[in-house]
């Protein structure tokens, strides 16, 4: 019997400790919780702390040097031959000849292609022939009034008939001439686009002659650089297909800006080079604008703000912010104008995680 007494009394007693907290505890035991993580956090966060201030932040510089400061602008052109013409045919009529072919080299006034002149040939014959008529007939009549004998008419009506007849000889071989396809330059033939047989007629197909020897780069710059690149300006060029470049000068710039394009045209003359050939891809950086002991610094080096652009230099160890002022940026590099003095130790790399007063430890260390 005492045994089924102690039972009930075992699960009233378990049931009492199972009853929920009421929430004025809970609330206690969360925020006394709470105070101890807070103290834990705050020791830590105090002996990492330490540990920094005494180790400093690893960070990499530079010191300012003043020195010579180029700006480049850089756009793409093409080379192109100084002499690169099409001869067209300036009749309409079958080809019956082409004297050249592609790849051939040409001098200047060659005959590159015959049409057919047939009709004309003979209407030169029949002009010549008169012409020579004309000319017996004159001589005599001249030999005559040389001796007084015949009238001053005569002798003049002799003269004209010889004159007429000769302007017209000339005047055949003239249009005869508009029959043959002559090369105006001395060059290569590039691209022959006749065929024999062909009926040929002006400005529709022709034989391009290139003198490759002579070669320029042509391109066109952006308004907004009209007063700041002039012939003369210093270039680089560089050649992507060829792995080349060179260094020159500007040799033409346009004054007249495209109302289309919005840009202006140089050109740059190349020296002779045989792995040159025209329409090749060139990359022009121009040299719009330079200065001697310019103080420059790297484009990661320069932090952004609301309040303007700052840097950090190296004061004993410890992070200096300096506001700054910029000019141009080029490969990189930006111009400081203001805010920085030769031999300040410009923080560049690790400057993002700095702040003023900050312990720094260099790395590294540059000009």
């Amino acid at each position: 019997m005492k045994k089924l007494l102690y039972i009930p009394a075992i699960l009233f007693l378990a049931a009492c400790s199972n009853k929920p907290k009421d929430k004025k505890t809970e609330l206690a035991d969360l925020k006394k919780q709470q105070a101890e993580l807070s103290s834990k956090i705050a020791t830590l966060q105090s002996e990492v702390g330490t540990q920094d201030s005494t180790k400093g932040t690893d960070v990499s510089a530079i010191t300012v040097q003043p020195g010579q400061f180029t700006n480049y602008v850089q756009i793409q052109g093409r080379i192109d031959a100084q002499d690169n013409v099409t001869a067209y045919p300036q009749a309409t009529a079958v080809i019956t000849a082409l004297n050249v072919k592609a790849g051939d080299h040409v001098s200047k006034g060659q005959v590159l292609a015959q049409l057919d002149n047939s009709v004309l040939v003979q209407n030169i014959a029949q002009a010549q022939a008169q012409a020579n008529l004309s000319n017996t007939l004159y001589q005599r009549q001249k030999n005559l009034w040389d001796q007084k004998i015949g009238t001053e008419v005569q002798y003049l009506q002799a003269q004209t008939q010889l004159q007429t007849a000769q302007k017209q000889v000339a005047s055949l071989r003239q249009q005869a001439d508009m029959y043959r396809i002559v090369s105006p330059i001395s060059g290569t033939v590039d691209q022959m686009d006749l065929k024999l047989g062909q009926i040929a007629s002006p400005g529709q197909a022709g034989i391009r002659i290139v003198n490759a020897d002579v070669l320029k780069v042509k391109a066109d710059v952006p308004e907004s650089y009209s007063s700041t690149v002039n012939q003369g300006d210093s270039v680089k060029i560089l050649f992507p297909d060829v792995s080349d470049s060179l260094t020159t000068r500007v040799t033409f710039a346009a004054k007249v800006i495209d109302p289309t394009s919005r840009s202006f045209g140089i050109e740059v003359k190349l020296p002779h080079n045989n792995e040159y050939r025209p329409n090749m891809t060139a990359v022009l950086k121009i040299a719009d604008y330079s200065k001697r002991n310019a103080i420059v610094i790297p484009v990661n080096a320069i932090q952004k703000s609301d309040e303007g652009d700052y840097v950090y230099v190296n004061n004993n160890g410890f992070a200096k912010r300096k506001s700054i002022s910029e000019g141009a940026t080029s490969g990189g590099m930006t111009e400081v104008t203001s805010g920085l003095s030769k031999g300040d130790q410009v923080i560049t790399e690790g400057a993002s995680e700095l702040g003023d007063g900050d312990k720094v430890k260099i790395l590294t260390a540059g000009n």
